[in-house]
């Protein structure tokens, strides 16, 4: 069986008992969002306590407050009412283990995947690559609360975001399931 296979049959199993989800309203029921890391270890749902329809997740790489995660978080308060947004980065991100500088070099080796050994990243690859991610801006953390202040700070001085949004700023544990707060992040997130 692929995966895309099992993606499918798990589709099938979950649509044949989808009942009464199609009811959901848009707006998020405990009006808040999270902007948090794609990690594929966190459950966002579980460890803030999310039924389906309750907060809009953004997801990214590093949980950073890149453009596109603004205009997600604008259009959750703009068009459906949140009103209380979370910064969640985690311990333990993939986004620590590397530079802007590094990414670039990899993919000006190939398109291939990376192997991380105990010197960093590695390419192995046999194609060629490309110098198109010069021009991206990775967003890599190389202090993590000072990512969490950063991301934080930069949602809370746009033009978009009104301040009577409260905006709190958290690590999540992988090795404990916990949320740790960031102080300062919290603080420059307050509402006023």
């Amino acid at each position: 069986m692929t995966i895309l296979d099992e993606v499918l049959a798990a589709n099938d199993r979950y649509a044949a008992e989808f009942g009464d989800r199609s009811e959901l309203a848009l707006p998020p029921a405990r009006g808040f969002a999270i902007l948090t890391c794609m990690d594929a270890r966190l459950d966002p749902a579980k460890y803030a306590g999310l039924a389906e329809g309750d907060a809009h997740v953004i997801r990214n790489a590093g949980g950073r407050a890149s453009d596109d995660a603004i205009r997600s978080l604008v259009n959750s308060y703009k068009l459906l009412g949140t009103a209380e947004w979370f910064v969640i980065h985690h311990t333990d991100c993939g986004m620590e283990l590397f530079t802007d500088d590094v990414m670039r070099g990899l993919l000006d080796a190939s398109l291939d995947t990376a192997e991380l050994t105990e010197q960093g990243f590695v390419d192995h690859g046999t194609g060629s690559g490309t110098a198109e991610a010069r021009y991206i801006d990775w967003l890599t953390i190389a202090d993590r609360a000072g990512a969490v202040v950063d991301d934080v700070r930069r949602i809370r001085s746009h033009p978009l975001v009104p301040s009577r949004i409260p905006i709190h700023g958290f690590v999540y544990d992988v090795a404990t399931g916990r949320l740790v707060e960031v102080p300062e992040a919290s603080e420059v997130g307050a509402a006023s």
